[in-house]
């Protein structure tokens, strides 16, 4: 693995490794279960924008430091330095005009892929970050749980909103409302998960993945994925609008007039293969 520091911040409590067109980003405080403080929230939002805005970055993967979790959510004992201090600042998150407590897992503009390699715990915040990403791969040992229910604290990064997204409504209540924690069989079960591998298996798997889709043109993934999270929920009628404004942006683009000539040509790396074999 390369290791690689990204952004100007000299990371503490994150790792990066650069794999190419890939980086995994790492929760990095295993001592205390990979939660989240201040520090870590604040480096997490530079290493996403740096994947964001960087053009030769194609896939995000994250995960967590350790055998043990994922990411156990907020460091509870940090929460007046994670909270906001006034008003204003309540109204700056309420808006969107500042990242979530815990990173940027309220970001709704980023249309790159972000795969989640769980390789423990994901509770609380942390199930909101794994929620955050657009494929979970679960190690078998792996557990998830809204279990900040058990301590009077709310979801405030994304958890209410993208749950539900994920594994449908009735599902999502019952898990907010109860705190229930379920292991990696069941989140697999009912949609959490897209796959379970054994342990130390997730982010060998997340990285095969994100290195196969890194192959693929890029355009028109973004541009589905951006479809998919903005029209989410909307009226179907409107739903179909933004789809095909993201659609149209491609038209007599570089990108989708090579696609287009690839296909009439039968240029496709597999043909290529079989042809010298």
């Amino acid at each position: 693995m390369k290791e690689e520091r990204v952004g100007a911040m000299d990371f503490q409590e994150i790792r990066t490794e650069r794999h190419d067109d890939v980086i995994v980003i790492r929760f990095d405080r295993p001592q205390v279960r990979n939660c989240i403080g201040p520090r870590t929230a604040a480096e997490l939002v530079e290493a996403f924008t740096q994947f964001r805005d960087d053009p030769s970055l194609r896939v995000a993967v994250i995960t967590g430091t350790g055998p043990d979790a994922f990411c156990s959510g907020a460091d509870l004992k940090a929460t007046k330095e994670l909270l906001p201090a006034n008003a204003a600042e309540m109204a700056e998150h309420a808006e969107g005009r500042r990242p979530g407590y815990l990173g940027p897992t309220r970001w709704t503009d980023i249309y790159k892929p972000i795969i989640a390699a769980v390789n423990g715990a994901a509770l609380a915040g942390g199930l909101e970050w794994a929620c955050f990403a657009d494929i979970r791969i679960a190690e078998e040992h792996a557990t998830f749980g809204v279990t900040c229910r058990r301590w009077n604290i709310g979801l405030a990064d994304g958890g209410t909103v993208r749950l539900p997204r994920v594994v449908g409504y009735a599902r999502a209540m019952e898990l907010i409302l109860t705190g229930r924690v379920v292991d990696a069989a069941e989140a697999l079960r009912i949609g959490l998960v897209t796959e379970v591998v054994p342990k130390e298996q997730s982010l060998p798997r997340a990285i095969e993945l994100a290195r196969t889709l890194a192959k693929l043109p890029q355009a028109a993934m973004r541009t589905d994925k951006e479809s998919v999270v903005r029209g989410y929920g909307l009226p179907v009628d409107e739903a179909l609008r933004l789809e095909a404004d993201c659609f149209n942006r491609l038209i007599g683009s570089p990108d989708m007039v090579e696609g287009i000539r690839r296909f009439r040509d039968r240029d496709h790396p597999d043909l290529r293969r079989e042809r010298k074999d």
